[in-house]
């Protein structure tokens, strides 16, 4: 069940607390860009954009699914797929829940254990402490941005790096995760909302009747 969670996998995203000349973009160094992130991230208590989520598996073509993302802290995301229609993908902060349409079925495991490539972007919507959940930074200049490769703390991380695409205005509009099993998931960000009004229902999973209901790890053992 984990390797199908792995295959399904968020993010999140953001505009500025600080407002550069785009001039000034080639000069940001990667100190700047995370501290410019974590003033960013760290202020919003919800947050609500548009995604392009593009899953490159090993020996597979990719694959390319859009929708929108809900963001609520602590750890709480909501990703509502339209493309395929009904796919959702879902933290309530403690677990996850990854429901297709196509296979009538609901996969539910603690956001710990979770290997899917979108948990990852839960950070973003806790206390943003980039040095924290990750040990090394690269960066080089992509055009007007900057391009952030971070290196997780964790070898039991389930991705071994993210790269972050970063604007002058310190907002991530690319987001690339890179499994342990050399798979890619890319994600692209749009239409942001700052601090949208989100019910916090809205981030309750609700199963779908006559699904096919399957729970993984500490999740099963608790019956939760």
């Amino acid at each position: 069940m984990k390797s199908s969670l792995r295959l399904h996998g968020a993010a999140c995203t953001a505009a500025a607390v600080m407002l550069l000349p785009p001039g000034l973009a080639k000069a940001l160094d990667v100190r700047q860009a995370i501290a410019g992130i974590e003033a960013r991230y760290n202020r919003p208590r919800t947050m609500q954009l548009r995604f392009e989520q593009t899953y490159t598996g090993y020996g597979r073509p990719p694959r390319t699914e859009r929708g929108v993302l809900y963001l609520r802290k602590p750890r709480r995301m909501r990703w509502e797929y339209e493309q395929p229609p009904g796919k959702l993908f879902l933290s309530d902060g403690k677990f996850v829940y990854f429901y297709s349409p196509a296979a009538n079925r609901v996969e539910k495991m603690p956001l710990k254990e979770s290997g899917d490539l979108r948990t990852p972007l839960a950070f973003l919507m806790g206390r943003l402490d980039l040095r924290r959940d990750f040990r090394e930074f690269r960066s080089r200049p992509e055009g007007e941005d900057l391009h952030v490769v971070a290196l997780p703390k964790s070898k039991n991380a389930p991705y071994r790096e993210v790269v972050f695409v970063v604007t002058p205005e310190f907002r991530i509009k690319r987001l690339v995760v890179r499994g342990a099993d050399e798979s890619v998931m890319e994600f692209r960000f749009s239409a942001e909302r700052i601090n949208p009004p989100l019910p916090p229902d809205l981030f309750v999973f609700r199963a779908p009747p006559g699904v096919e209901f399957i729970e993984v790890g500490a999740a099963q053992e608790t019956g939760n």
